[in-house]
């Protein structure tokens, strides 16, 4: 069990315990104060949680992922087999020939090659447009959305802060602005007509130039 609470007012409390009503205001008073004592006592755990989470994540970042450590190889006659056999870690190589990380926990590759593991579900590909047509596919967690890594997050916050700009909105960061969605929307649609243009003028450009060419 963890240490007892002490409960803010605790003395008042004691006052008015013995009191057969109260009123409405020591009422509020009461039940403010405790609320108040309540949130930070969820926001103290809330980071104590989070502070545990990053040691297990560098535990585990450590053991798992890029760890500049190689283990001996076993010699003949020991058995340990069992582990690689299971997948569960340990000495166990991404099984990506020229790939040489260490395989995540409970699979056969490394957080690189991850979702050539069939059966996993936390991780997905960006799916971030980078030349054409094809995507980014570097894998993220499945919960992240919109669903891209890092870097072009990034790329992609500075295409929003300039898209509302155009719009007419100049803010510093898009993440501090919930812009209307009709803004946004009358954005995205200026960008795709802007882009059918394009491609209707050099179509009608290449056009004229395969007449001018079979008439000569």
């Amino acid at each position: 069990m963890g240490d007892s609470i002490t409960i803010d007012g605790t003395d008042e409390d004691l006052a008015l315990s013995k009191s057969q009503f109260l009123s409405r205001q020591e009422v509020i008073r009461r039940r403010l104060r405790r609320a108040k004592q309540l949130s930070r006592l969820y926001k103290a755990h809330y980071w104590s949680l989070m502070e545990e989470l990053k040691r297990k994540h560098k535990e585990y970042y450590w053991m798992y992922g890029k760890s500049p450590f190689k283990e001996e190889e076993k010699k003949d006659g020991e058995q340990n087999d069992g582990d690689n056999k299971l997948g569960l870690g340990f000495q166990l190589k991404c099984q990506i020939s020229d790939c040489k990380e260490k395989a995540m926990a409970l699979t056969r590759f490394c957080h690189k090659h991850i979702l050539r593991d069939s059966n996993q579900t936390l991780y997905r590909g960006c799916n971030y447009p980078v030349k054409s047509g094809q995507i980014c596919k570097k894998p993220i967690l499945r919960s992240i959305n919109p669903p891209h890594c890092l870097v072009h997050a990034q790329a992609a916050e500075k295409h929003l802060a300039r898209a509302l700009k155009r719009a007419g909105l100049n803010v510093s960061s898009p993440s501090k602005l919930a812009p209307k969605l009709h803004v946004v929307v009358a954005e995205y649609v200026r960008q795709i007509q802007t882009k059918r243009r394009e491609a209707q003028r050099k179509s009608v450009s290449k056009i004229k130039i395969e007449e001018k060419t079979s008439d000569s």
